[in-house]
């Protein structure tokens, strides 16, 4: 069970302002104007008595219900951000046979397709793959599951897994899998959604039968985990990116004046305190790893 409350939220994003502020990124007048805004917000009526207590939900559940919107919510405007990065990472990369690990509704699947490779995709959610077999027509595509892809051993040339690696538990079975279908000289790319930002809510939602709330099972891996993972079975380092959101580039917007529903939380959150977001926001948003198989 989750517990989910408004205004804990709040505080939350100025006391990490705060803590930044105690380590010297920040001044006196920054300090005192969170603690003003705490003040605030502990006498807002809006954020008072409303918790929301959600449970935990598999994966297959959740993208049944988001696997139609799921493209036009753009990741919460995470596409735009890996995207390019991957781009880079795989730029000059002679087409081959190309997986798209985890592929949902085909967005790799098609960037992989156009640049001339074969495509292979996998996910556990039917639905996702339905829209991901329309997208990429001439694309292969499987039920399945990370950590036991449905191929053969050196069977691709390149793997791309995006925001995907957030819903698992213990990376080394993956990052196994993916070395062992990967042939020698092949390049992995991993895009995961990074620790900061699932501390700052960016989770995925859905509700059960009766509407209660659910929330996707999501883990917060550090950098260390990935390198361990990928380290242990031969993979070798050849990038890695932490883009970060824009949100503190710019004027601050005007204030929302309603905190929206708990299906809209934590973005509904951020747009109802934007100083808090800008004051708490400079950390990464992504990790992106290119990793290669070496030679023998």
């Amino acid at each position: 069970m989750i517990y989910q409350d408004p205004l804990a939220y709040l505080l939350g994003l100025e006391g990490i302002a705060l803590l930044d502020a105690w380590a010297g990124e920040h001044d006196r007048e920054f300090t005192e104007a969170r603690l003003a805004e705490i003040r605030r917000l502990l006498d807002d009526e809006k954020l008072r008595d409303r918790g929301v207590h959600a449970e935990w939900a598999g994966t297959v559940t959740a993208y049944r219900q988001q696997s139609a919107d799921y493209d036009a919510n753009a990741g919460g405007g995470l596409f735009d951000m890996d995207e390019p990065v991957v781009a880079e990472y795989l730029n000059g990369r002679e087409p081959g046979v190309a997986l798209d690990a985890a592929c949902g509704t085909g967005r790799f699947a098609e960037f992989l397709a156009e640049r001339g490779h074969r495509v292979i995709g996998v996910d556990s959610s039917p639905d996702m793959l339905a829209h991901a077999r329309r997208r990429v027509p001439d694309g292969e595509f499987h039920v399945g599951e990370l950590n036991a892809l449905p191929l053969a051993d050196d069977s691709v040339d390149v793997i791309v897994c995006a925001l995907a690696l957030v819903h698992v538990s213990r990376l080394e079975p993956v990052l196994a899998e993916f070395a062992r279908v990967l042939r020698p000289g092949g390049d992995l790319v991993i895009s995961d959604v990074h620790h900061e930002l699932v501390t700052r809510g960016s989770v995925i939602k859905a509700t059960g039968p009766a509407g209660e709330p659910l929330i996707v099972t999501t883990h917060r891996h550090d950098l260390g985990d990935y390198l361990r993972a990928a380290l242990s079975v031969g993979l070798q380092v050849r990038r890695c990116e932490e883009p970060r959101g824009a949100w503190h580039d710019g004027p601050l917007p005007d204030p929302a004046p309603e905190i929206g529903g708990w299906q809209d939380w934590p973005w509904s959150l951020m747009a109802y305190l934007p100083s808090a977001l800008r004051a708490a926001g400079s950390h990464p948003s992504l990790v992106i790893w290119h990793f290669q198989l070496p030679e023998p």
